[in-house]
Order: C-alpha cells, then structure tokens, then sequence
C-alpha cells in the first residue's frame, strides 16, 4: 500500500564535521558497491544517490536531437538549446538515474540535473522529488522541500534502498494545471493518446484473432473424430 506522507518534520541541529565524520565511516562500512561517500577538508561531503523516476504524463525534449557526447559534456554544451523543435514522449517507467553529488546540493538542484541529463526541456516546477519509505508493510511517500540535502537524508539513513530511496514524480496540486503547457505541448499530448489508442486496439485485435483461431483448429479436429 503506498501512503503519502505530507507531515513536515522538525530539522534537528546541524552536526558537527566530527559528527559528520564518524557517519560517513559508519556509512562507508556498510557501503557493498564501491559507491562511498568521501569527506572534504572544508567539511562538506560528496556521494551518490539513484533517483527512481515514475513519470505518469509525457515529458517535452528537442526534436531531433542526437545523444549528447562526452565532448559536449566536457563543454558543457547544452543540445537543448540548438533547436526550436519540441517532442513529447514517455519516459521508460522507473527509469533509474545514479547521481553524484555534494552535501551542498538541493533537491531543486538534483531535479533540474536530472531534467538536463535527460534533456527535458519542461519547467522543473512541473516536478518534485520524493523520499520512498517502507514501513509496517506500507510505502511511505513524503515530498522534499527544495531546500531539503538529499546526501544528508542519504547519509542518516545509510546506503541501503530499502530503507531510503529517491523518486522523481509529477509535482502533483489536485488536479492537472493544463495551462502550465504550452499549445504545441497539449497537441503532442493528443498524438501520443491517439498513438497509445490505436496500439492497444491493435493488441486487442490480434489477441482474439488468436483466439478465434485456435477454437476453429480445436472445432476442425473436433469434427473428424467419432462422436
């Protein structure tokens, strides 16, 4: 069952760099895959964090876009930029994004990177970012502000997912603000429904296709065989 919480928390003092320390050590001898977090000498810490994505409504990116490539990385070039041209399509469902981050990193800032990985080119305020909780049989959802340091929250709750994890999800207020999107957004919208729609009346076609041939073989040896 997933519950979502909406119940903010007190913030409890920030620790100490000694403080901080002693959990990332802590954290560090628990960590199986290499991915450890790692203390700076200005106190500040650095790790990785994987963000779960479930996109229920399509995402806009530049038509035509090739990949980016490691020399547009380096160059930080941004291909979104490079075109006028919009697309809509879905995300694959909980597509999972691994991050490397700082303890001075926002949730505002983890969302308008994974935004940019991905080339989306939608207003990061269409999104929010989530802490997945499990607990008494129950998933736990509660939104993070944008302030919130998602290294911190990963750091408290150690490296295991079970016990922690990050979800990227529509940022939802009741009912779907469509005047956020744009009209060429809203069109792409009804190509991709009417797209989904002819799709699924062909799965079901072919699925009863089947299946009326399969009881026309069964009634065809049926009738050869002696009553």
């Amino acid at each position: 069952q997933n519950v979502t919480q909406t119940v903010e928390e007190e913030k409890p003092e920030p620790p100490t760099v000694q403080e901080i320390k002693q959990k990332i050590e802590k954290y560090n001898a628990k960590v199986t895959n290499c991915l450890l977090m790692k203390l700076n000498d200005d106190g500040t810490y650095t790790g990785f964090i994987k963000v779960h994505l479930k996109l229920r409504r399509p995402v806009t990116v530049p038509a035509g876009i090739r990949p980016q490539s490691i020399y547009d990385a380096l160059k930080e070039v941004n291909l979104a930029d490079m075109t006028d041209k919009r697309t809509s399509f879905y995300l694959p469902l909980d597509a999972v994004k691994q991050l490397h981050i700082s303890s001075t990193t926002t949730v505002s800032e983890v969302i308008q990177g994974l935004l940019k990985k991905f080339m989306v080119v939608d207003n990061p305020q269409k999104f929010a970012l989530f802490k997945e909780m499990r607990k008494d049989g129950q998933v736990l959802f509660q939104k993070l502000p944008l302030t919130e340091y998602p290294l911190y929250l990963r750091l408290l709750a150690g490296p295991d997912t079970d016990v922690l994890s990050f979800v990227m999800k529509e940022n939802e207020t009741g009912e779907v603000e469509w005047d956020a999107f744009s009209i060429p957004e809203l069109q792409n919208f009804l190509m991709i429904l009417d797209k989904e729609e002819k799709d699924k009346i062909q799965q079901v076609r072919r699925k009863y296709e089947k299946f009326k041939q399969r009881l026309q073989q069964s009634l065809k040896e049926a009738s050869g065989k002696p009553g």
